[in-house]
């Protein structure tokens, strides 16, 4: 009598698979095989992942979906709440476009994207890879969604987004970018949160050494290369 083979189990959104908790210590770390971003029509997070992954130069699949694609049961195996961006590896799902960008810095150290572990450079990485999430974008959405329906509430919120865009500038002062001297993952999540007035029809809330900060990352071949990327899927469906 033939066995009955086990399926693998599959790991639920946000939870390592068994396979990769029994790996998680090994010195060569998770080395996959395949990554594979979700992405859906007319989302601005997905972008993150693409630039971060062009940045590192490594071969990733992308998956663009359709709204009712996105929202669907089998998205939300992926993420709970059927958002976007998804990273897939061999181990599973990651979400949440800032520990996306974090963990691919991590799985790759070669293209220097985060300063060294333990150091105050790494630690300055980390403060404002979240100052992007949660100074610069509620407010932002916030402006946005009641711009029509209560102007106060919007303005208030417009003049939150003003003075922590203000401490990004100030954080530039005399440099390119915003961790040592060298471009990184908190550069990657600030100019994209500070891409956001434009496409949410408040570009005056930025100011011209921020919007010059952006155009310049801009030109950089690896956001070029995710934009790309990003145009062709669409154009694909």
């Amino acid at each position: 009598m033939i066995a009955a083979r086990s399926r693998r189990p599959v790991p639920r959104p946000g939870r390592l698979s068994p396979q990769a908790a029994r790996r998680r210590h090994r010195p060569d770390g998770y080395g996959p095989s395949v990554l594979r971003v979700y992405h859906r029509e007319y989302a601005g997070r997905p972008i993150r992942a693409l630039w971060t992954l062009e940045e590192i130069g490594v071969p990733y699949e992308l998956t663009l979906m359709s709204w009712e694609e996105g929202s669907g049961e089998e998205h939300r195996a992926r993420h709970p709440l059927v958002r976007v961006p998804v990273l897939e590896d061999d181990e599973g799902f990651v979400f949440e476009s800032m520990a996306i960008c974090l963990h691919l810095a991590d799985l790759y150290p070669q293209a220097e994207l985060l300063p060294p572990l333990g150091t105050h450079a790494r630690a300055l990485a980390y403060q404002w890879s979240c100052f992007a999430p949660a100074e610069l974008e509620p407010p932002l959405i916030e402006a946005a969604i009641f711009r029509e329906s209560d102007p106060d509430r919007a303005a208030k919120a417009q003049g939150r987004f003003v003075a922590a865009a203000g401490a990004v500038a100030e954080a530039l002062t005399g440099s390119e970018y915003l961790v040592g001297e060298r471009f990184g993952v908190a550069d990657v999540l600030i100019a994209t949160a500070l891409s956001i007035p434009e496409r949410a029809g408040f570009p005056e809330d930025v100011s011209p050494d921020l919007k010059a900060y952006v155009a310049r990352l801009r030109e950089r071949p690896a956001y070029q290369r995710a934009g790309e990327r990003e145009a062709a899927a669409t154009t694909a469906r």
